[in-house]
């Protein structure tokens, strides 16, 4: 009878023991994977980061640092009169190199907007000297003339803004413009007038951009500049595109 008893008590011992142990390793691994949960967290970014980090590689928003919303759309006889700038009446001379008239002011806005640059040009050559080319444009008002463009803006969709410059050719714009209006539908879009002129400055220029282009937003406070003074221009340039907002 005593040995019976002390063989129960053995067996109970055993259990005892057998229990304690499994507990204790049950603890050790439901530790150890807890500690390995946690490093995995710490090694895994989160949802958000991933995110992040997916955009990092494809490169990231939809606006990058060569991303342009601007064009800066102009007009100038001297890139149209078949001869260098400086033989055209139309230039002026820009920290000592001769450039059309237009294109330096778009170049100075360009370089307060980080815009693109467009040169509308025309099948037709202007003449070079000043007297005829003031007659030339007479007679293209007179017709009420379309000359045909022979560059064409491809992306018009990718711009929200568009500047556009002419000079002003008696009290109106140049028959190019007329065409270059005609081609491209701006409804929604901003249109932003700059010109040079000998003294009528914009004459109805704008009110005539307005009435061709009625779905369009035309900003009536353009930048005007005596023909004389385009060479000074920049200062005044970007004053005026600081007030723009842009």
């Amino acid at each position: 009878m005593i040995k019976k008893k002390y063989m129960t008590l053995l067996a109970a011992s055993a259990l005892a023991l057998s229990v304690s142990a499994c507990g204790s390793s049950r603890e050790e691994n439901e530790t150890q994977n807890l500690s390995e949960e946690a490093r995995t967290q710490d090694q895994e970014p989160a949802e958000g980061d991933r995110d992040a980090d997916a955009a990092g590689e494809s490169g990231g928003g939809a606006q990058g640092n060569g991303d342009s919303r601007i064009l800066i759309a102009y007009f100038t006889a001297a890139e149209n009169s078949g001869v260098d700038a400086e033989a055209s009446a139309s230039y002026s001379d820009v920290d000592g190199e001769a450039k059309g008239r237009m294109q330096a002011l778009a170049e100075m806005i360009q370089a307060e907007t980080g815009g693109d640059l467009f040169s509308i040009q025309t099948e037709e050559i202007y003449p070079a000297d000043g007297g005829e080319l003031i007659d030339y444009a007479a007679d293209e008002l007179d017709e009420d003339a379309r000359p045909e463009l022979s560059t064409h803006i491809e992306n018009l969709d990718d711009y929200d803004t568009i500047f556009v410059g002419y000079p002003n050719w008696w009290a109106d714009l140049p028959m190019p413009l007329y065409t270059f209006f005609d081609e491209y539908d701006f409804s929604g879009k901003t249109i932003i007038p700059f010109n040079s002129h000998n003294g009528s400055r914009f004459s109805g220029t704008i009110q005539t951009i307005e009435e061709m282009k009625p779905d369009a937003t035309v900003i009536e406070d353009g930048f005007t500049v005596n023909e004389r003074d385009i060479s000074d221009a920049a200062g005044d340039i970007a004053d005026w595109i600081n007030e723009l907002g842009y």
